[in-house]
């Protein structure tokens, strides 16, 4: 996903990315709409525009998944987290503190903000909430290390 920014989804749909990712296959839309506390419309009409942009899939009274585009978009999101969250707290704030301020807003830092960052930071592999992947070639279904918030 070279053509990526990491500016291509919103807050709410990043949200929906990554509980997809932490779930893994055949998430039902119940059970987003538990989790979110959204209703299940709601729900319905954004992972169809997920789906219909490639990043989910849809397996009729199964649930869904994510396509590799979506799984490689979030394993970007893990690591824009992490990278934001280890610099705030390099800045003063607690592990818990930084990952509560950077889920406020970074869904508004871009791809090349996060390179630059982590390259200035000599790029870290281990943040304050988990491992910083730098290859997204080498990541495949690492489900278990994802950070809840």
């Amino acid at each position: 996903m070279d053509d990526m920014t990491g500016l291509e989804l919103s807050p709410r749909k990043i949200e929906y990315i990554k509980y997809l990712f932490e779930k893994g296959d055949n998430v039902r839309t119940t059970e987003i709409s538990a989790h979110m506390g959204v209703d299940p419309s709601t729900i319905t009409k954004a992972i169809n525009e997920l789906a219909s942009s490639g990043y989910v899939n849809h397996v009729p009274y199964r649930g869904f998944s994510l396509t590799e585009k979506g799984e490689e978009y979030a394993h970007f999101l893990l690591r824009r987290h992490r990278i934001l969250s280890l610099m705030l707290n390099h800045y003063g704030l607690t592990a818990e503190e930084s990952c509560a301020e950077v889920a406020r807003f970074e869904a508004y830092v871009s791809k090349k903000a996060i390179n630059t960052i982590c390259d200035s930071m000599g790029h870290p592999t281990f943040g304050v909430c988990g491992r910083i992947e730098h290859d997204s070639c080498n990541l495949k279904h690492s489900h278990h290390e994802t950070h809840e918030e």
